[in-house]
């Protein structure tokens, strides 16, 4: 398999391969251009999608965070695919990650590309719509905050209290935040007890925090590509992708809504997570040392690039057009927060989940390693909670839990029938 995939990322300047990656452009880690798609993911989407997706909005009059501090209102964008059973139980939670917006399956009217796990969910696909109802929403603060079909209260929101941007007026927010919201959503659809909670990468995070909260209404839980905390290797990471934002002079300390925003460090904070997110192997398959300009020798000046540099850079020039940095800097202080449950012992907080576990996983993963990914397993397998590990394969590392999930489809749609013990 993984040869095939590496000769697939090489063919993508033939023109054929170059017109089908390009149907696979997603939002996955920042990933917006057909040198970064991959190539394994969408063949069953493209035969059995979900067309029309309906972006839909709720909102509460106020919210009052982990922290105490009150936002009013709120509204985040929200989809669902499928239809909800009259008893409300065949709901299935999607929870994005860093980069990632309630666009999980389907397709907008009109465009051709489908949410970032389309292989997955739809109708007779393991998320089998015919079967479940599943739901997906907008996080506070999302980092994509310029895309018209995302709804998120946050730091470019106005403050009806001034009129004005909140800009680092609003609060800081957790994991926890996020989940609260969710749940209020789902109170408002009528779901008391959700069938599973799923997400990747930060998403992962969501359910585990679903999960240990809220044990109660989570019957099973699949945190892919997350492990229960971030360790300190992740928190210096996250901090090095917020640094570029805080000395571009643009940022302001925040105060930049109204004037020229803080691209440059955006653009930079966006091509370090996109980096981070792939694998070396990656890099190797699809670049190897080609020059961005096959004419132009990267040492016959400074701006003379590699293609991989060129690359990096166009994707975060195009992700940065509908990034917010502030939003960006609040997601990054989110994540380095996060212990399961919230509280001062991430034991305590794994040891509070009940509901079996399916945890996908990749070796390769230079965000959250495999060996935090076990640690996490094992932690919530101490008190006899059933967890089953499976290891994702591919090239991409990080983000081969979203373009390569289809690998796990067969222990998705096992999983996901299986009786509750």
């Amino acid at each position: 398999m993984m040869t095939v995939y590496a000769s697939a990322l090489h063919d993508r300047r033939q023109p054929g391969a170059a017109i089908a990656l390009g149907l696979l452009v997603t939002s996955v880690w920042l990933i917006a251009s057909p040198a970064l798609a991959s190539a394994d993911n969408h063949d069953e989407a493209s035969s059995t999608g979900l067309d029309n997706v309906t972006k839909q909005i709720f909102e509460m009059p106020s919210y009052t965070t982990v922290g105490g501090d009150t936002i009013a209102p709120v509204r985040v964008g929200w989809e669902a695919y499928g239809e909800l059973n009259e008893a409300g139980d065949n709901a299935i939670l999607i929870t994005h990650f860093f980069s990632g917006t309630s666009h999980a399956a389907g397709r907008y009217d009109g465009e051709e590309t489908p949410g970032y796990w389309d292989a997955i969910i739809g109708p007779g696909k393991p998320l089998d719509t015919d079967r479940y109802y599943v739901v997906s929403s907008d996080t506070l603060v999302n980092l994509n905050a310029g895309d018209p079909r995302v709804t998120t209260t946050g730091l470019a929101s106005h403050n009806p209290d001034t009129g004005e941007p909140w800009g680092t007026d609003f609060p800081l927010v957790t994991i926890r935040d996020f989940v609260n919201v969710q749940k209020a959503l789902l109170d408002d659809l009528g779901i008391q007890r959700l069938h599973a909670v799923m997400g990747a990468s930060m998403g992962a995070l969501q359910a585990y925090e679903w999960a240990s909260a809220y044990p109660e209404r989570v019957e099973r839980l699949i945190p892919v590509i997350g492990a229960g905390v971030a360790d300190p290797w992740l928190i210096a990471s996250l901090d090095a992708w917020a640094a570029p934002i805080t000395l571009d002079p643009h940022w302001r300390g925040g105060d930049y809504y109204g004037q020229t925003p803080p691209l440059d460090g955006l653009r930079e904070s966006l091509k370090l997570i996109t980096l981070q997110a792939n694998h070396w192997r990656w890099a190797d398959a699809t670049f190897d040392r080609d020059w961005a300009d096959a004419d132009t020798s990267p040492m016959s000046s400074l701006e003379a690039q590699y293609e991989v540099e060129a690359t990096l850079n166009s994707v975060a020039e195009q992700r940065a057009a509908t990034a917010d940095a502030n939003h960006l800097l609040y997601l990054v202080k989110a994540n380095q927060a996060f212990m399961t449950g919230h509280g001062d012992s991430l034991e305590a907080g794994l040891a509070a989940i009940e509901a079996p576990t399916l945890m996908l996983y990749s070796e390769d993963d230079l965000v959250f390693s495999p060996q935090k990914v076990r640690e996490t397993a094992a932690l919530i397998e101490a008190d006899g909670t059933p967890v089953t590990l499976e290891a994702l394969e591919g090239d991409r590392g990080h983000i081969d839990g979203v373009v390569n999930i289809q690998q796990a489809a067969t222990q998705l749609r096992d999983f996901l029938e299986s009786p509750l013990p």
